[in-house]
């Protein structure tokens, strides 16, 4: 019971948040807010014993994440570009239109799922065994995870690879480019040599 109860106060802190984030057009208290929507995630993932998955979603999505979007936020205007009521009105109601439909699938898809933990459950049943089986007879890998990602999801595992690798990429471009202090300096210096050589 304390766990529900537990959940359901972090998921109310997740909807605060979303709603927060709707309703500011600060670019800089949307990152904070996002970083603090991975924390409460991490501490519900920790609550439903997926401390692995908390781990990550705590060093990923609110460190580094966290980190690359207020990087990302020196190449950008601080504020969120404005647009018209009607288009604003418009696209909130399909996204909650969207959302509520979405949601209704998945809590009546939630009913269909096998209980918390059972062994009898289809996952437990049909790959991992062998998966647990053959990880050190077949193929001499003694870490069952390593040998699912590198040999079973070899292809998945290539193609995450090549994803983390462009994102990557695309970072380390984002760093390198010019930051809006360099660009309003360099008009000022401009704008200064203009004035100057009138």
């Amino acid at each position: 019971m304390t766990t529900i109860l537990l959940n359901l106060f972090l998921m109310a802190i997740l909807v605060f948040i979303v709603v927060m984030v709707m309703r500011t057009n600060r670019l800089f208290a949307v990152v904070v807010l996002s970083g603090a929507y991975s924390l409460i995630c991490a501490a519900m993932f920790v609550n439903l014993d997926a401390v692995d998955v908390a781990f990550t979603e705590a060093a990923v999505g609110a460190g580094i994440s966290t980190v690359l979007f207020l990087s990302a936020m020196a190449v950008l205007p601080s504020k969120e570009k404005q647009t018209t009521q009607s288009h604003t009105l418009t696209s909130n109601l399909t996204g909650l239109v969207v959302c509520i439909l979405a949601g209704a699938v998945l809590m009546v898809a939630a009913f269909d799922l096998p209980a918390i933990g059972s062994p009898d459950a289809p996952v437990h049943q049909h790959v991992a065994p062998r998966y647990l089986a053959e990880s050190d007879q077949v193929l001499h890998i003694p870490n069952v995870v390593t040998t699912v990602l590198a040999s079973y999801r070899g292809f998945d595992t290539l193609g995450e690879t090549i994803v983390v690798f462009t994102a990557g990429l695309g970072v380390f471009l984002l760093l390198c480019g010019e930051t809006r202090t360099a660009r309003r300096q360099r008009s000022d210096a401009e704008g200064q040599e203009a004035h100057d050589g009138k």
